[in-house]
């Protein structure tokens, strides 16, 4: 597939850059394949909308895992801790990377291995606990920090929320019948495809964890309601392995025949990324691309902070 197929262009002031005054009152874009009929509508609206589907969310929490540093000379460098690994290791971005080395100490954190690209290896001493890391397009400061994590969010390790689920109330999702797995949101899923070829690009994989007898709900349901691309993810990696815990590096991309997931909750996502491409697995590419110049005529807020889309 061309990537150029996932591109299109947004004007700056329909991205997002604070949350709305309650989670709830963001606009729903309902999409429905069979008929292709579209409707605007309230998020708040979303249980009325639904016919007995099992609604599944992705109960990852955000680090505090932006650090900002600084080298022995003076010079600032951020850190992004990225995952834990089992050695005791993290695995991070950091820069300006070009004028760090490996054994250099920046306060808490002590440089490993350079792994390209920015990326590091490196070692937390003791406990440190730095700012959310809001995405670079947001350029507000945030006056409250929870309006980046979800209501039920309670799985510490993601290094970006999974954003469809930002809209949910408690009193709104207790309508609902719903279930929770967990999918660890890394940068990889964020991060920009750079080849003409969408099968070129790869995924380095996130870590996931369901519960058996969050899995026996979901495997019986007549009907199951995704919400966000990292619960689609987790779902159709389960439904494929079997395996209920480790680590996805699954591409969903046009053709990819779903076997668990019936319904999608997502927001609007940046052009040529692994997330789009994975709505257009689901919604069909040219269909999606529809949505997205309707989205964009009728003036919906884009991205992390903006309104939702939901594919009956």
């Amino acid at each position: 597939m061309d990537t150029a197929l996932l591109d299109y262009e947004l004007p700056e002031e329909l991205i997002a850059q604070r949350p709305r005054a309650r989670r709830d009152d963001s606009r729903l874009l309902v999409y429905r394949c069979q008929t292709g009929e579209i409707e605007h509508r309230v998020f708040a609206e979303l249980p009325d909308l639904l016919s007995g589907e099992l609604v599944v969310v992705n109960d990852t929490r955000v680090l505090r895992a932006r650090l900002e540093l600084r080298r022995a000379t003076g010079g600032r460098v951020e850190v992004l801790l990225i995952e834990e690994r089992e050695d005791g290791l993290w695995e991070a971005l950091a820069r300006p990377s070009r004028r760090l080395q490996a054994g250099q100490r920046l306060g808490p954190v002590e440089l490993v291995q350079s792994l390209g690209d920015g990326r590091w290896l490196l070692r937390v001493v003791g406990s440190v606990e730095g700012e959310l890391p809001l995405p670079p397009y947001i350029h507000e400061r945030l006056s409250d920090p929870g309006r980046y994590q979800t209501v039920y969010a309670c799985e510490p390790g993601a290094a970006a929320a999974p954003t469809a689920g930002l809209h949910f109330t408690s009193d709104l999702l207790a309508e609902l019948d719903h279930v929770a797995i967990t999918l660890h949101v890394g940068l990889d899923t964020f991060r920009p495809l750079t080849g003409d070829r969408l099968e070129e690009h790869v995924l380095h994989g996130e870590r996931y964890r369901v519960t058996p007898q969050a899995w026996e709900r979901i495997a019986g349901a007549e009907r199951v309601l995704a919400v966000g691309t990292t619960t689609v993810r987790t779902l159709e990696t389960v439904a494929r392995t079997g395996e209920l815990c480790g680590r996805t590096d699954l591409f969903v991309m046009p053709g990819l025949e779903f076997q668990r997931v019936d319904a999608l909750l997502t927001n609007f996502h940046l052009p040529r990324t692994t997330l789009l491409a994975l709505v257009m697995a689901f919604a069909g590419v040219e269909e999606t691309r529809e949505i997205y110049r309707i989205a964009i005529a009728e003036r919906y807020r884009f991205y992390s902070f903006g309104d939702a889309m939901l594919v009956l």
